[in-house]
């Protein structure tokens, strides 16, 4: 890309800031223009824009690399002295963004990519849309350097496992959050589903719950097999064998977490786990229905502890994911890959956290 003199002290001029040299052939029609177009892009100033472009300090890192995706996005090639600073693309693929623990993955993902020195680039798979197995061949055709899954086909027990050994033959490093498939030989980073579903059910016996239900997804995910597992057990523990088994699969979300919460209600519990916070948002809605208070009649246990969970009414109690660990940990252990140094590739588990909130409470007598 090139720029005229004419354009660069246009913008110098327009805006008190030395942009000759910030861009190289932009589409647009000024210097100015092309500020303008990038800042939008990336949600920042145009001030700031500048001082990336002019390689200045004072900008973070998680803002340069916002920067430098817009250059990418509108297709302006990035000026020669921040070429350099691009080790290359890493894939970032997560099943959507309607439930905000995906979006809080995706961030420090990226935020650490970018930190060393990776352009990521985010895939978010829709209900109908490109699926997870386009989406890498699509990467694939960008040669990218790496990719990171979360919460992907590699959570399926069902999906088959080849698609991953075929990438880790190519050779293509790649990493994995929430969600082990045996005999893959790479880094799987992974919450304790199993310590959460036994933490939760503990919680609410300790306000005196012995009739607690559980309301997660499908059961062909790995994550829900090893919490229903951990609430299993645990209630065994504490109030031994019972021919009630008050577990309900229903989809993931608020209306699944209604509709299940919906039939437990109606066998008399009196607290319910749940596998996500949205599931434990669509719990407190089903018991407000019935005109049942949270928690003066039904306690209610979330999960992730999603952003702004902690502001609902009431506030939710939850067992917190510690997002930002295990999201550097999956991307340190990409880059060692990348590296030619890859770390052991187990399975490493981070251990979740009782956040205690408002929506629980002793029970009733």
């Amino acid at each position: 890309m090139t720029s005229s003199a004419t354009d660069g002290r246009a913008a110098a001029a327009d805006s008190g800031r030395a942009a000759a040299d910030s861009g190289r052939a932009a589409p647009a029609a000024s210097g100015r223009a092309r500020l303008a177009d990038i800042a939008q892009q990336a949600g920042v100033s145009e001030a700031t824009v500048s001082r990336v472009l002019n390689d200045k300090p004072g900008v973070s890192g998680e803002t340069r690399q916002a920067v430098l995706t817009a250059l990418d996005v509108l297709g302006y090639q990035r000026p020669e002295r921040l070429r350099k600073r691009s080790a290359g693309l890493v894939g970032l693929v997560v099943p959507e963004l309607d439930n905000p623990i995906f979006p809080a993955f995706a961030q420090i993902i990226e935020s650490s990519l970018a930190q060393s020195g990776f352009t990521p680039v985010l895939c978010t798979q829709t209900p109908g849309g490109v699926t997870e197995d386009e989406y890498v061949e699509m990467l694939l055709d960008r040669q990218v350097s790496g990719i990171v899954f979360v919460s992907g086909l590699n959570a399926d027990t069902t999906a088959d496992p080849d698609r991953y050994r075929k990438l880790i033959s190519r050779p293509l490093p790649v990493a994995f959050v929430n969600g082990y498939v045996e005999g893959v030989d790479a880094p799987f980073i992974s919450c304790d589903d199993h310590a959460a579903g036994g933490m939760a059910v503990r919680h609410l016996a300790s306000l005196g719950h012995r009739h607690i239900g559980l309301i997660t997804g499908p059961g062909r995910f790995l994550p829900v097999q090893r919490k229903l597992a951990g609430y299993r057990e645990t209630m065994r523990e504490l109030f031994g064998e019972s021919e009630e088994d008050l577990v309900e699969l229903s989809l993931f979300g608020v209306e699944g977490g209604d509709a299940a919460a919906g039939r437990l209600l109606a066998r008399g519990v009196t607290a319910i786990t749940c596998g996500s916070d949205l599931m434990a948002l669509g719990a407190i809605r089903a018991a407000r229905s019935r005109g049942l208070d949270v928690p003066g009649d039904v306690s209610v246990v979330g999960y992730d502890d999603s952003p702004l969970i902690a502001f609902t009414d009431p506030p939710l109690t939850t067992l917190r994911q510690p997002v930002r660990e295990m999201s550097v940990a999956a991307v340190r252990a990409l880059v060692d890959e990348i590296s030619g140094d890859p770390a052991p590739n187990y399975e490493y588990v981070f251990r979740p956290e009782l956040i205690v909130r408002g929506s629980t409470g002793p029970v009733r007598s």
